[in-house]
């Protein structure tokens, strides 16, 4: 795919951004979420900062996206399965509901997955100029 890279990388960006956004408001504590700061819940679970790894992991793929090597594209594949992981791993831990307190999920969680899977995709499509042997 032609734009495969410089969609991987507006896409890090802005997942970068996206784990700034709301990603849940638990009601019965009148707390609103973010990737980057969770420290509203006063007692029960402690999240601390969910958006810290794939914010770095992000900053590690835009760079693994700009390297035309093979082993870069490779290693990519690599950080952006793990960043997809750790992005589901969060959908799933976040959006739980505990002792029966259900939180409401914002956009930021989902855009947040679906950034995840973009990178991804856009991981597994290089662009890298084949050499043939004659």
């Amino acid at each position: 795919m032609k734009y495969s890279q410089t969609i991987g990388i507006v896409t890090a960006l802005a997942l970068i951004g996206i784990c700034f956004l709301p990603w849940e408001y638990i009601a019965v504590k009148n707390a609103m979420l973010t990737g980057m700061d969770t420290r509203a819940i006063d007692n029960g679970k402690q999240f601390g900062r969910p958006g810290l790894l794939s914010i770095i992991l992000s900053v590690i793929a835009i760079v693994f996206y700009s390297i035309p090597k093979i082993w870069a594209k490779r290693t990519n594949i690599f950080i952006c399965m793990l960043n997809m992981a750790w992005g589901i791993s969060r959908y799933i831990l976040l959006t739980t509901c505990d002792a029966g307190d259900c939180p409401q999920k914002k956009a930021g969680i989902f855009l947040m997955v679906a950034a995840c899977f973009i990178m991804m995709l856009m991981s597994f499509l290089p662009k890298l100029a084949v050499k043939t042997n004659k």
